[in-house]
This record gives structure tokens, sequence and C-alpha cells, in this order.
């Protein structure tokens, strides 16, 4: 099942992108277990990204503990943090300590600013790491403010998949050189990564540093969000000429000032009259007419209407599990199916640890020691 099957994966629990990170790779198939802190909240059902992996409750004020989590950490191929730098150190299984224990350990730690820098110590979330990227400048209305897009730059697409990323390229290093590294995942670097195109267009002076005044930012009427006759919305990208053809086509439009796609000039414009046109019509009445065509087109859906999607229906791209309406495993794989491997587990450190090869005589003294 999956293509890290076989991959043992030691994650200290934390928040957000890290639990994320795990998530993804308990559904390629890696066997994860989660280090927890003595009397921590167990996980719920409802709590997607905890799925697929066990948990261990670790009293890390103890050496009976510090001893417990090197022995998992000595028998993973891979571990991940998202703690601030130095604590994992303080807890006595920071890196060195542990590729001691493990030379062939990748060690993963995912923070917000990076483990140096002059912001390392400092506190930060998701709007804060991707401000000194360039990236929450780009996002939001001319006019307006900068718009934060969820949390979804930073902690999961600058972080968690970055982390992700770098522990399975370095798997693979490791496989080659039988030496582990440190992966210092920060999500000021991975937010910038994701801007790489933009800096690109800047470079090429195609890219104007303000607000819904690009091609690609709601600058332009041929790519952006309009509201329909019912009052929701719908998307637009028809980008290539022949797509804004078609669009053309299918919206019934036949002004010719719509000719001059590429004048910036004539954007704001255009885009009054594409949103006169748009609102005449409901948005399943839209569906009709340009879903599945050329126009580069889709309704906007809720989270509680995008599941119900043909295309996503057709494709499996979400699953319920125990109740609990959730997004699939991505990507799919032809021979290595990903699957989700359980839905989030109460925690049995006993069975954890079991299932990691502690004899039972190790687990009863872990007890009496209080260390579980």
């Amino acid at each position: 099942m999956g293509p890290l099957q076989g991959i043992r994966i030691v994650e200290f629990a934390g928040i957000g992108p890290g639990p994320f990170a795990a998530m993804l790779f308990s559904d390629m198939g890696a066997e994860v277990i989660r280090i927890d802190r003595k009397g921590g909240r167990p996980p719920v059902k409802t709590e997607i990204y905890m799925r697929g992996r066990r948990t261990v409750q670790l009293d890390m004020k103890k050496p009976e503990a510090v001893e417990a989590a090197l022995k998992l950490i000595g028998k993973a191929d891979a571990l991940i943090e998202g703690f601030r730098p130095g604590v994992m150190e303080r807890l006595g299984v920071g890196p060195d300590v542990c590729l001691k224990r493990n030379p062939k350990l990748v060690y993963g730690r995912m923070t917000g600013w990076g483990q140096t820098g002059p912001l390392a110590e400092a506190a930060g979330h998701d709007i804060n790491y991707i401000s000194i990227s360039g990236a929450l400048h780009a996002i939001g209305r001319a006019g307006g403010k900068p718009t934060p897009p969820l949390n979804l730059v930073g902690d999961f697409g600058g972080g968690a998949l970055y982390l992700a990323f770098g522990v399975v390229c370095a798997l693979l290093e490791a496989q080659r050189s039988g030496k582990g590294q440190v992966v210092d995942a920060a999500m000021t670097d991975g937010a910038a990564s994701l801007m790489s195109m933009f800096y690109a267009m800047t470079a090429m002076g195609i890219w104007k540093d303000e607000r819904s005044s690009n091609m690609l930012d709601g600058g332009a009427h041929f790519y952006d969000t309009y509201e329909t006759k019912d009052g929701k919305f719908v998307s637009i990208g028809s980008i290539e000429p022949q797509f804004y053809k078609e669009l053309m086509e299918k919206a019934g439009i036949v002004d010719e000032a719509f000719a001059a796609q590429m004048d910036r000039a004539q954007w704001p414009a255009l885009k009054e009259k594409l949103a006169a046109v748009l609102k005449t019509r409901t948005r399943d009445e839209w569906d009709g007419v340009m879903q599945g065509s050329d126009v580069c087109y889709a309704p906007v859906l809720s989270i509680a209407e995008a599941p119900k999607h043909p295309h996503n229906v057709a494709r499996k791209t979400f699953v319920e599990i125990e109740g609990v309406v959730q997004p699939a495993p991505a990507p799919r794989f032809s021979r290595t199916v990903a699957e989700v491997q359980s839905a989030p587990q109460p925690v049995d450190s006993r069975a954890a640890l079991s299932g990691w090869g502690f004899s039972g005589g190790e687990i009863e003294a872990l007890s009496a020691a209080g260390a579980i």
C-alpha cells in the first residue's frame, strides 16, 4: 500500500503543518508513530490531518522517556518536528544525539523563520511568514489591503509540502550514501520558492508590484471570479486566444471592445461588461453552457459543495471514513496505490510501542517509571 510502504517515521506532535506533513507520509504508506506529551489531548476522528498513525505519550522530563524516544528514532528512517529552534535539543533528542544513535536518520525540521537568521527565535504564524516572502503583498484587490489566502501558502504549501519533499529527497540520498542529514524547512523559504514564477515575471518586466493589476491576480477580465444571477460565483481563466474566443462565443459576447484582450488599459472596463453578462444567468445555467468546454471555466464551490461535484465524485477526490468526509490521498499512483490507513486513533501508548518492537517488559518498566 503506497509508495512509502516500509518507511518508518517518528513525528513529534505539533500543530497545523506538522500533523499535515505526517498525514501525507501516512497516506503514502509510511508507518508513522506520533510522540506527544504525556497527558496531551487525544485526537478525535474529525481531525482529518491526524489520520493514519498511532500515538505514544511520553513524559520527556523523565530519562526513561527520552531513552524510549531515542529507541524509536533508532528504528526510524526519518523524524519530523516543528518546534522553535533549540526545543528538541533541550528535550534531549536534537539532531546530534539522534544521528549518533541512527546515522542514516533524516531529521526533518519545520519552522516559520528557519533554524537560523535574525528572526529564528521569534514567534510567528503563516500570515507573518508569507509577508516577508512577497506572497501576501501580491494577493488582494486593487485599492484594498492584502488578503490572507487562508494558511495555505505558508503553513501547508511553503511548510508541510516542502518538509515532505525535503525529507523524501534526503531519504533517497541516504539510500546511496548511507548517511542521514538535517532538513531545515522554513515556511519563509518555501513561500518564497512558491513565488518563483512571479519573481521571474517581475524580472521580465511583465508583473506590476500592485495588487489586482496583473493577468493572474484578478486584474484581467479574463482571469477572475464573477457573481451570477443567484448570488453564487464562477471562475474564468480564458488566457489563451483560442480559449478567450470560446468564452466570447459561449457568453454570447459580440462587443468589439473585447478584441483588445491584452490591453491592460481596457481591463477595468471589460471586466465591468463581462460581469454584467455573467450576472444574467445562475451559476447552474452557466455550468450548462460552459462547464467541460475550453473556456477554462469552473463553478466556485464551497467546502460543503465540492465533494458532491461530478468530477470529484468520479475521481473519488473525497472519501468518507467513519462518517467524516475528507480529501483522499494525493497524488495517484498506478501500482503502489495510496490509501488512508485509518481514521485518527485514540491514544494507546502500549500498542504503539509494541508495534515498534518494544517488549512487554520494556513497556511495563516505562509505565512504572511514569514515562508513558
